[in-house]
């Protein structure tokens, strides 16, 4: 067994820099090993065998082992349910303590408990850090200690708890000389873990000063290049978040207010974790859902009838990315035209979107429903024809999804609109009112 180690475990923070845990295990260890886990709990649930994320993060992990051998050093690549990767690694290395970012989704939260408890049997330090948000768990609640449920209270003290701290660089290049020395070490191709190239191009990692001073102004128009298109990177913290926050708060409030929109999601499925199955307000889960499969089918394949949506649906299967506003469009037609459960819809998206964030998937998807925290309410109901004409007049984003569009090949509406937005009216009306009855 070599000599005494620390490890740091990259998780969603594909970087070697600015990245807290990794700053503090290179300056209070010596003999630092960073570590990636394929975590094949979550692997072997993709059925489709050309997810672009498990491209994006071997990728990624491929640039970060570049860096660390450049530095003497290596990234440790282990395949396998995690507990019994680090029993593994405890017989191959003498580990002192496990560095790591905090993840607050549920499952994260069960294996880093599982994790930490048996790190603990073997008397090994298991630190973890605050870094994939600005603030996080209870770090933002109310003045009786609750969390807030409502968006704008909780950004307002955000802003007002917020310290140039908060933002400071977590510098880490310095510090290399600490890395564990180790000769190349093993990195397994893309069909090693089963997967394949799935041949779609990945946003870029960087956005200009330029899209963010007009972020206000562009970010509803889904022709336009008029958002950062960094959500991706933020998802796998391949950027770090105080990089982000640091540029919204010169640039552009709007874009800050859509980063603490995030935080609150982070923070909204950490104290109510049943969100991922259950409506956040317990009497949407009383409305007797259509759940139309043909409707459904159509919906995912864009062939709805109804341009706006159709056109994001087609983007986000071709790119596996979809505008926000079209995000909203298409989340609210689902459930509130066809009358299907949200809770497909945010399973579709789990399945297609490159930044799947369980946390922000769940939280839009329940606001569009109106289940959820500072939602929609019920009875606002968005008219996917209007939505066009407000913020694709032009049809350019239209034309560029449907190249079938106008012609006879483009399918009529799947459903009336009036009927649509009665029938919900209704049929929510209904559910509520019953259980306000009980």
């Amino acid at each position: 067994m070599s000599s005494s180690i620390s490890i740091f475990w990259h998780r969603r923070d594909l970087r070697t820099e600015d990245l807290r845990p990794l700053s503090e295990a290179l300056q209070k260890e010596k003999n630092v090993l960073p570590l990636f886990i394929f975590d094949t709990n979550i692997l072997n649930r993709l059925e489709n065998k050309k997810d672009a994320r498990v491209e994006f993060i071997h990728r990624k992990l491929k640039e970060i082992k570049t860096t660390y051998q450049e530095h003497g050093s290596d990234l440790l690549i282990k395949i396998g349910e995690p507990l019994k990767i680090w029993k593994e690694i405890l017989n191959e290395y003498k580990v002192e303590a496990v560095y790591a970012g905090r993840d607050y989704e549920p499952y994260a939260l069960e294996r880093d408990k599982a994790v930490y408890e048996f790190l603990q049997t073997k008397n090994i330090r298991f630190y973890g850090f605050r870094d994939h948000v600005i603030f996080e768990k209870s770090d933002i609640v109310k003045d009786d200690g609750k969390p807030y449920t409502v968006f704008t209270p909780y950004s307002k003290k955000w802003k007002s708890k917020l310290q140039d701290s908060d933002l400071a660089l977590q510098s880490c290049t310095p510090h290399f000389k600490k890395l564990y020395s180790t000769s190349p070490l093993y990195f397994p191709s893309l069909k090693e873990l089963g997967f394949e190239e799935a041949g779609i191009p990945f946003p870029e990692e960087k956005c200009s000063d330029e899209i963010i001073k007009k972020y206000h102004e562009t970010r509803d128009i889904p022709s336009l290049h008029g958002t950062s298109r960094l959500s991706l990177h933020l998802r796998f913290g391949t950027i770090s978040v105080r990089q982000l926050t640091r540029a919204a708060l010169k640039l552009n409030e709007k874009y800050l207010n859509e980063l603490i929109w995030r935080e609150f999601y982070q923070m909204i499925l950490y104290h109510f974790p049943h969100t991922i199955e259950k409506s956040f307000k317990p009497a949407f889960d009383n409305i007797q859902w259509e759940n139309n499969e043909a409707h459904f089918e159509a919906w995912c394949q864009g062939k709805t009838g109804y341009p706006l949506v159709d056109a994001g649906m087609r983007e986000l299967n071709a790119t596996g990315w979809m505008h926000n506003r079209t995000r909203m469009v298409v989340a609210s037609f689902l459930t509130k035209h066809l009358l299907i459960d949200w809770r497909w819809g945010e399973a579709y998206f789990k399945e297609k979107l490159l930044d799947y964030e369980c946390a922000s998937n769940i939280g839009g998807w329940q606001w569009a429903c109106g289940s959820g925290t500072d939602a929609a309410p019920y009875f606002r109901v968005f008219n996917p024809t209007t939505q066009q004409e407000n913020f694709d007049p032009d049809k350019i984003y239209i034309k560029k999804w449907i190249p079938e569009y106008g012609t006879k090949k483009y399918p009529d509406p799947i459903i009336d609109h009036t009927f649509a937005r009665d029938r919900i009216l209704k049929r929510f009306k209904f559910a509520l009112d019953e259980k306000k009855a009980v």
